[in-house]
């Protein structure tokens, strides 16, 4: 067993992380509460490595006394790197908090980077956690891992967000580039955070553009929702082929409005082809932003087919089924303002709506879009909902159809479901699939339990789930997965017919 010392910071509690081992319930025993991220790079001559990032809430574990009397809690981490059968790297150590002479004032995280050699191919990657000083059992998770980093290509690394940053006095784990990099160990960003700081590096352009050539580095925010830059939230960087190009830089987001982004790093050669591009999904909370009435009230709506459509309750309808294309801010006025606005107000946002989408004929797109959602209400409608209302509905509008879909409603031992395959998305994501299944069939209510893709529900965990029809005590959070389980969800999922 190792004890890590490598490096411990202690962060206080700027803003509450969304993404999270486990979410604390004040009225339950404490649980641990920690979120960990990572990020992938290369070395020249060594080879690629992963970055993992862990931060743990200190109001969420146990303190007792060490040997200096301090109050000090652990964590015990175990990490796993697998492909296929073989376990290609593992690590076992825990991580102490800081020494406490009190427990009173727990608002604080701590912090603990790590770094591990992986050669290039698909890897499962295994997270254990769980806090020494209880009694609570271990938390499992399990996610894909892609490490891709060819000598003959450029190449561009993960995406580090930075909380914050200093010149190294001596080079140490966290050190890059003459800096020591404080890792923003989440993806969320409160309305009290106004800074995206990102590291990342660019690889072999000396190789495949030549000793010192010039190309672009590109860096731009874009929402989830529309696959374009946001004119406001663009750096370009020319760049002199080398070994290894580094991108250390930051956005100011004191104005930008609540929603999901991607952060986007690409290079592109001096005939502006694209060479490599890397994204990194983030949210972003901001209140203060809000799309108001009178932002709509110069719209105008004379002789536009939204100025026809006079039925409130139509109206109404209509912009409810947009929900599943619309922006953050655009979800955050229908919530607000649908039930209260006049017609005319309704009828403005309407049509700017899809006049933003497509200013050159907003009819045609809302036409060609109210065709798919007559399509998924006759699909997916239950008896108390609307197909666009539903799960299956929601990705359908969102994503469009699937290229292929994978039913299984009569398996002896999973609930029913449906595993839905995505060649490649909008987006750019490829080989992407949902998973939606229903305990009762007779209401055509299939919920979604898991996607692989960026923004959506992730449970790694989703047959345990699927399992629970014929152990519904099965705890979904321990334990290895049964042998006799009586179905085809793996394989469906691993090759969708």
């Amino acid at each position: 067993m190792k004890v890590k010392n490598c490096y411990i910071y202690i962060l206080r509690l700027l803003f509450f992380s969304f993404l999270m081992f486990f979410l604390v319930n004040d009225a339950l025993p404490k649980k641990l509460s920690a979120f960990l991220t990572y990020a992938t790079f290369n070395s020249p001559g060594q080879g690629p490595y992963i970055e993992t990032y862990l931060s743990v809430n200190g109001k969420t574990i146990q303190y007792v006394k060490n040997e200096s009397g301090k109050y000090q809690g652990t964590v015990q981490v175990i990490l796993l790197f697998k492909n296929g059968e073989d376990i290609v790297n593992y690590d076992k150590y825990e991580v102490k908090s800081p020494e406490l002479a009190d427990t009173l004032d727990l608002n604080f995280n701590f912090l603990d980077q790590q770094r591990y050699s992986l050669p290039n191919g698909n890897y499962d990657f295994e997270i254990q956690i769980w806090d020494l000083n209880s009694e609570n059992k271990p938390f499992i998770n399990l996610q894909p891992l892609v490490m891709n980093y060819p000598d003959d290509e450029v190449i561009i690394s993960g995406i580090q967000l930075i909380d914050s940053y200093q010149t190294a006095k001596e080079h140490g784990k966290i050190t890059k580039s003459g800096y020591d990099l404080i890792p923003m160990v989440s993806y969320y960003f409160p309305e009290s955070v106004n800074k995206i700081i990102f590291y990342s590096e660019v690889y072999n352009t000396k190789k495949v553009l030549g000793e010192n050539e010039k190309y672009l580095i590109s860096c731009y925010l874009q929402t989830l929702e529309k696959d374009k830059p946001l004119g406001n939230y663009i750096i370009y960087k020319k760049q002199s082929a080398s070994d290894v190009n580094v991108i250390f830089s930051e956005f100011d987001i004191t104005n930008l409005q609540s929603g999901n982004y991607y952060l986007v790093v690409e290079a592109r050669d001096k005939q502006n082809q694209l060479l490599h591009q890397n994204k990194l999904f983030i949210q972003r909370s901001n209140p203060r932003i809000q799309l108001k009435l009178e932002d709509i009230a110069a719209v105008s709506i004379d002789n536009t087919f939204a100025g026809k459509i006079t039925d409130r309750d139509t109206m109404i309808d209509y912009i409810r089924c947009l929900e599943p294309i619309s922006t953050e801010m655009e979800k955050g006025f229908a919530l607000v303002h649908l039930q209260s606005s006049d017609v005319p107000t309704l009828q403005k946002y309407f049509y700017n709506f899809w006049h933003e989408r497509n200013p050159a004929d907003p009819e045609k797109a809302w036409q060609t879009y109210l065709s798919e959602v007559n399509k998924v209400n006759l699909a997916y409608s239950t008896q108390i909902q609307k197909g666009f209302d539903t799960d299956r509905g929601r990705i359908y509008l969102k994503y469009g159809p699937p290229n292929a879909i994978s039913e299984s409603y009569n398996e002896p031992a999973t609930y029913p479901y449906e595993i839905w395959h995505y060649y490649e998305l909008t987006n750019g994501q490829r080989n992407k699939r949902f998973i939606f299944y229903t305990k009762d069939i007779v209401t055509n209510d299939f919920m979604l339990l898991h996607s692989d893709v960026t923004g959506e529900l992730s449970n790694y965990r989703w047959q345990y789930a699927l399992y629970q029809r014929v152990d519904p005590g099965f705890d979904i959070d321990q334990g290895p997965l049964p042998d006799s389980w009586g179905g085809n969800s793996k394989k469906y999922f691993d090759l969708p017919r």
